[in-house]
């Protein structure tokens, strides 16, 4: 079993795999508790999309550990369960139960696109400093995000927060000493601090596993009687887009190796299908991940840790809530930093050339998405070649990609 993951020829061990594992799932484990929140705002009951939420994670991680050997936790993107909640229910006025079949269909496309080799193609034709631009901006966007997590980026406002800080500088002091686990550590370390300051705050942890009883309901809650209106359509297409550039540049920027990526592209349309038919918003590779893999994983055994982490969540989700946002935030700044440092000295023959990568760098963090940022970039790459009589540097494929982007960003326009 452990001959199918490779870690000589990776130069890792159990014990560092399994620890990243560790670190990727406590960075990604707040999304037990947010999804359901934010899937509620639609209709869908919380206290059954807990349980889809966990075992899609269990299944898509498991997945990508085992067929693309790859680092990678699966888990329900954040921008996915906003565009099901706030596009196709608020924005589009379907009801859970039909976003729900628009998840089911997009996921069977989203399985023919990868299977014949599409997003292969697409990847293959996409230049490697977009791909940096893409890895930087995915950087930049942690970053924030672990900011915010912190304390120390509320609303758009920078704020004081001693225990995030002292969480920052735990993060960064143990990377610095190459301390194994140092991530850990640093999570168990600043949590403990803040129960320790926070102690009266503390309130006694309840939990109920009788919903899992009925859960079933969740797998024939699909609604397919819009199935031929334009709206529905709209939100298959916008979905269908969202998730095929989003895990395009998520698993770009997460693996150096391209015949992972390619395994990981099936593994990604797997189980945006699943997701559907289990009762959630779409699974994706989640950026998170860069912590495990920032921490020193390198093979699809850190995914098989951070899946049966996923799996022990259904009994330990409440303890869970005891682990602080500012404890897993600096781990996502020192994860988003590295990513994005390590991309920096990228070499352009003309200067105009970094019009649309500076696109991609600014627009993902600054729009909150990955693929609408990629957008800018991607629609402006080829206009730029061409204004500048370097046509050739392109080819038909990118053309297409950047036509795509831009009916992306229309559609967006016209639901909202």
């Amino acid at each position: 079993m452990l001959n199918r993951f490779e870690l000589d020829n990776f130069n890792t061990t159990i014990k560092q795999e399994i620890l990243a594992g560790i670190v990727s799932f406590f960075s990604i484990s707040y999304i037990l508790f947010v999804n359901p929140s934010i899937l509620s705002q639609a209709g869908v009951p919380a206290e059954y999309s807990i349980f889809s939420t966990i075992f899609i994670a269990v299944i898509g991680t498991f997945l990508m550990g085992i067929m693309a050997n790859a680092p990678v936790v699966m888990a329900p993107g954040m921008g996915e369960n906003a565009f099901f909640a706030f596009t196709l229910v608020a924005g589009l006025g379907l009801t859970w139960q039909q976003g729900l079949a628009t998840v089911i269909i997009t996921g069977i496309l989203f399985v023919l696109v990868a299977f014949l080799g599409v997003m292969k193609l697409f990847s293959e034709s996409i230049p490697k400093e977009l791909k940096q631009a893409i890895t930087i901006g995915i950087g930049l966007f942690l970053m924030l995000i672990g900011l915010e997590n912190t304390g120390l980026l509320i609303e758009n406002t920078l704020k004081l927060n001693w225990i995030g800080l002292t969480g920052l500088f735990l993060v960064i002091m143990l990377k610095r000493l190459n301390v194994k686990g140092g991530s850990l550590i640093a999570i168990l370390l600043t949590t403990a601090l803040y129960w320790l300051i926070n102690f009266q705050s503390m309130e006694a942890i309840s939990f109920n596993l009788k919903p899992i009883k009925e859960y079933s309901k969740m797998l024939t809650a699909a609604d397919y009687s819009n199935v031929l209106s334009v709206e529905f359509w709209l939100g298959v297409f916008s979905l269908l887009m969202l998730l095929i550039f989003e895990t395009i540049g998520m698993l770009e920027a997460l693996i150096p190796d391209q015949r992972r990526v390619n395994k990981g592209y099936k593994v990604g349309a797997i189980t945006g299908l699943l997701s559907g038919l289990l009762g959630t918003s779409p699974a994706i590779p989640v950026a998170e991940s860069g912590a495990g893999i920032a921490e020193g994983g390198k093979t699809g055994l850190t995914a098989i840790t951070a899946s049966i982490l996923f799996l022990f969540s259904i009994i330990f989700t409440p303890f869970l809530s005891y682990i602080p946002s500012e404890a897993v935030g600096p781990v996502i700044i020192v994860t988003g930093a590295t990513m994005a440092i390590a991309n920096l000295k990228m070499r352009l023959k003309h200067f105009m050339d970094w019009i649309p990568v500076i696109c991609i760098i600014v627009m993902i963090p600054l729009t909150g998405s990955i693929v609408e940022g990629m957008a800018y970039g991607f629609i402006a790459f080829p206009i730029i070649k061409s204004a500048t009589g370097r046509r050739k540097e392109t080819n038909p494929v990118l053309w297409v990609i950047s036509v795509l982007f831009l009916l992306t960003l229309i559609s967006t326009f016209l639901i909202a």
